[in-house]
């Protein structure tokens, strides 16, 4: 008969210790409170107009009429902002 213990009643061995991984940090921007408050307007105001994910869609396409993507022009500047807005308003949300 063997001395080894039968496989049941084997101690499992002690997993090996992992190293804890964080994420670094990004080194991008963050962007400007006013811009961070522009982008939180129009996109709370097209999720109301038009819904989730058509809000999605809408801020996320270049429009014509616009020059650009809504989200993207409504965060750079208040000016873009208002255009984005009475874009949606006025409910012409086709390039």
């Amino acid at each position: 008969m063997s001395d080894l213990p039968p496989a049941d009643l084997a101690v499992p061995a002690a997993a090996p210790a992992r190293a804890m991984h964080f994420r670094r940090r990004s080194n991008a921007p963050l962007l400007p409170r006013d811009a961070v408050r522009r982008q939180g307007a129009i996109t709370t105001l097209a999720f109301q107009l038009l819904g989730r994910e058509q809000a999605i869609a809408f801020l996320n396409t270049d429009h014509a009429a616009l020059g650009g993507r809504p989200l993207a022009l409504a965060t750079d500047s208040v000016a873009g902002l208002q255009s984005v807005e009475r874009l949606l308003r006025a409910g012409d949300k086709q390039d």
